[in-house]
């Protein structure tokens, strides 16, 4: 029988800055999310269940935590920084959970919106007539 208690730690949720959306690499989105938690390197480690060794080659770039640890150290520290560095990198807004645009994109999908406006509103101007017509 194991006799240890799972005991989880999950911090308030923390907003990430845009101005730290710039991260180089995954290890400088992990090592920010412990910066800004206000945790020592220890902490952290010890409430994600890794190695304080294995968590410093994480920052460095050297090694990768697994899916627990991500989802532990994001509880830890408050931060989902992570998550933001891989929306980020796979061409996705933080903020809607959209693709990011290009100007000519964002003009096309606007552009496109209006069109399917104007044709509706077309449509019933269209049937107004026909019904005035048929009154007439």
């Amino acid at each position: 029988m194991n006799n240890e208690l799972e005991l989880l730690v999950k911090r308030p949720l923390q907003a990430v800055p845009e101005t730290d959306w710039k991260w180089r690499s995954e290890g400088a989105a992990i090592t920010s999310m412990i910066a800004r938690s206000g945790l020592q390197e220890k902490t952290v480690a010890i409430e994600c269940g890794i190695d304080a060794s294995t968590l410093a080659k994480v920052k460095q770039g050297t090694a990768r935590p697994s899916e627990e640890h991500l989802n532990a150290m994001m509880d830890a520290t408050g931060s989902e920084a992570w998550l933001y560095y891989w929306l980020i990198k796979r061409g996705y807004d933080p903020r809607s959970l959209r693709r990011f645009e290009s100007e000519i994109e964002q003009k096309n999908r606007e552009l496109t919106e209006r069109l399917a406006q104007l044709e509706a509103e077309r449509e019933v101007e269209l049937r107004l007539f026909r019904q005035l017509r048929a009154t007439a």
